[in-house]
């Protein structure tokens, strides 16, 4: 049999998980999508989520690597 590890991606994000990607994302919304761009509010949106998934979970390595990821610093 072979057995599968379980990654931090495997788990369900709880509400406060979910309340620490809402105030990230606010924040770099507010800095990076201040035009209400809805592609790039998508685009924010996933990358935050799919970092906290990976397991970035301060709430300031989140924020610099999604803004990292989208170019800004």
């Amino acid at each position: 049999m072979i057995r599968s590890e379980k990654r931090p991606s495997d788990d369900p994000l709880n509400s406060e998980d979910l309340a620490r990607c809402q105030q990230v994302f606010e924040r770099l919304r507010a800095e990076i999508c201040p035009d209400d761009d809805q592609e790039e509010t998508n685009r924010l949106a996933a990358i935050t989520m799919e970092l906290y998934r990976q397991g970035v979970r301060r709430e300031d390595m989140l924020r610099d690597m999604v803004a990292a990821a989208r170019g800004h610093h």
